[in-house]
């Protein structure tokens, strides 16, 4: 998952882009409204956390220009204003919710969660032969017994499922899984490809994973 911080504090950045990576998103920040809502519109997120009191552009300013061209993207705003008509004008604007400064990391992780919940018609559980990956426990499954991977070899198969039976290319990968967007060394993923295939066991390797020569990986349904 991919968030966007937009938040001028730096220290109050710093410490949410830490620990937001430590539960396994992606994030990235820019420091200004102007700056933020260029990145917001320019990439792909899942969720934005918004500051309010932004130089450049407030962060209700931020939210009304993004409403415009994105009307799905949870956006939470950190924010210490709590008075009724600031909580009304933040939710015309369009936001989705609002935590008040000071608040605890373990609180906002759980507001993120509830807005990244999947919707009516979507699955929080992915299936593949014998294989099972809980987006919500954050666990993998094989024949009922828990497979125990990484932060990043558990992103990597999320990928890898949500895509299945598509090739996913590795710049894809790279930049989804690792938020690399530059021509970078495809080989890191070879590394992490065969530390999933050994810890799933399969006595044919591609029989789980398939290696698209030149090109990416599948996880192919027959």
């Amino acid at each position: 998952m991919k968030l966007l911080i937009i938040e001028d504090a730096v220290g109050i950045a710093n410490f949410l882009k830490k620990g937001l990576e430590e539960e396994s998103f992606s994030v990235d920040v820019a420091s200004d409204g102007k700056l933020g809502l260029d990145i917001a519109l320019s990439r792909v997120y899942d969720l934005i956390l918004l500051d309010w009191l932004l130089p450049g552009l407030n962060g209700i300013e931020v939210c009304r220009l993004y409403r415009k061209q994105n009307t799905d993207t949870p956006i939470i705003f950190l924010t210490a204003k709590d008075t009724l008509q600031d909580t009304l004008e933040g939710l015309k604007a369009g936001a989705n919710d609002f935590i008040k400064k000071p608040f605890h990391f373990e609180e906002l992780l759980e507001r993120i969660r509830v807005q990244l919940r999947p919707k009516t018609g979507e699955h929080a559980i992915f299936r593949f032969k014998d294989i099972a990956l809980n987006t919500a426990t954050h666990q993998v499954f094989k024949d009922d017994h828990e497979i125990l991977l990484t932060q990043k070899e558990f992103s990597l198969l999320a990928y890898l499922l949500r895509n299945k039976n598509q090739v996913c290319r590795r710049t894809l990968i790279l930049e989804k899984v690792w938020d690399i967007h530059f021509d970078y060394n495809t080989s890191v993923i070879d590394v992490f490809i065969n530390s999933l295939r050994k810890k799933i066991g399969a006595d044919d390797h591609e029989a789980y994973i398939q290696t698209i020569r030149g090109i990416g990986y599948i996880m192919r349904e027959t």
